[in-house]
């Protein structure tokens, strides 16, 4: 009997120790292991897994894509501007062992590094290009980011500038800049519609003086307007060359 109970001492303690070794891992998840401190790869999951308790260490990486906000930063541009700039940095796992080996923290590392890449880089740009070409240099941002955190197994994949703080008196700066270009604008549209216009009167006139029924047919078209019109004044063009011959007249006299 005393051995009977040995035995069962003996199967349950297995099965107590296989079973505390029983990790799973999701799909999103690996596990990275260490035996007695040393690396033991490849990493385990997706699934259930076994390590050895008491011997081996498993910590098991996240591989879904993080974000992170750069909150506002204190930029001098190139042309020196001064402005505060808001960012948000999308980026994910890719080798669970070097996130665990090589860096302690990658996702404090990651956000200081992006910090520190969003001031570099923006400082390189004048003001005019910052809100102009902010796809460009998010994209700039992007690859700068991802080479310095590519070494320890972490992919940068989006990198966007938010929100672009303006100090006031820039402000009123620019919005004089765009009422200016507004009036540009529409001296040119005006201009461009006088021009037309003359070109217009331009080729009425040369028609009419190559055809003379033309202006005869003008007049009466003219005088029916007048006729058609509710008023007690009715004015009668008189053509010039007929003035020039009765004020002749006149002179003769």
């Amino acid at each position: 009997m005393s051995g009977t109970v040995l035995i069962l001492y003996i199967v349950t303690a297995i099965l107590v120790y296989v079973g505390s070794g029983i990790r799973r891992a999701n799909p999103y998840q690996r596990g990275v292991v260490f035996s007695l401190g040393w690396l033991a790869p490849p990493e385990r999951g997706p699934g259930i897994f076994w390590i050895a308790p008491g011997v081996q260490k498993v910590h098991i990486v996240d591989l879904r894509v993080k974000t992170v906000e750069i909150p506002p930063q204190e930029v001098i541009t190139k042309d020196n501007v001064a402005i505060k700039v808001t960012a948000v940095v999308y980026f994910q796992v890719v080798n669970p062992i070097d996130v665990i080996v090589k860096v302690e923290n990658f996702y404090a590392y990651t956000f200081q590094r992006a910090q520190t890449t969003l001031r570099s880089v923006l400082g390189q740009h004048e003001l005019d290009e910052i809100l102009a070409q902010r796809d460009k240099i998010n994209l700039d941002l992007q690859k700068v980011i991802d080479e310095s955190t590519e070494s320890y197994g972490v992919k940068v994949n989006t990198v966007e500038i938010k929100d672009v703080e303006l100090p006031q008196n820039m402000l009123r700066a620019i919005a004089k800049q765009a009422e200016a270009e507004r009036d540009r604008r529409a001296k040119i549209i005006n201009a461009d519609g006088e021009f037309q216009s003359a070109e217009k009167l331009t080729q009425a006139a040369q028609t009419l003086a190559s055809q003379p029924i033309s202006v005869e047919l003008r007049y009466l078209q003219m005088l029916a307007e007048i006729s058609s019109d509710k008023t007690n004044t009715i004015i009668f063009p008189v053509p010039v060359d007929i003035l020039k011959e009765f004020m002749g007249a006149l002179r003769k006299q």
